[in-house]
């Protein structure tokens, strides 16, 4: 759902993801520009990201922000979220990872991101 149907993630968790449309090319594919639309902080908020690596065996999916909210603090800001099978019974864990560059070091990490344990790891440059 993730990579090729995120659209509908705002059905699963609508108090975090207001919307996501895709602005060019397909779901699911390498270059795809997506826009998604969020509340962080109890904010709206925005970004458009582009798709920069997909693998399904793997299931994992790469974007890379490139405008919106996070671009105002951020120089760069990669997303990558990768699906596995849980060890025992049913469903799955999502891993998040973050990689980012702050403008300036005035600009705080994103640990907001982290209370809602959306993210697992940080990684920063």
């Amino acid at each position: 759902m993730i990579a090729n149907k995120p659209h509908l993630l705002r059905h699963a968790c609508n108090d975090m993801v207001q919307g996501c449309d895709l602005h060019e090319g397909e779901w699911g594919k390498v270059g795809a520009i997506i826009i998604w639309s969020y509340v962080h902080d109890g904010k709206a908020k925005q970004k458009k990201e582009v798709i920069e690596a997909v693998d399904p065996d793997k299931k994992l999916i790469t974007a890379r922000v490139i405008e919106g909210d996070l671009m105002e603090e951020y120089k760069s800001f990669l997303i990558s979220i990768q699906v596995s099978p849980k060890s025992e019974g049913s469903g799955s864990v999502v891993h998040l990872t973050l990689e980012y560059e702050k403008l300036h070091q005035g600009i705080d990490h994103p640990q907001t991101i982290l209370k809602d344990g959306l993210i697992k790891s940080i990684t920063t440059t």
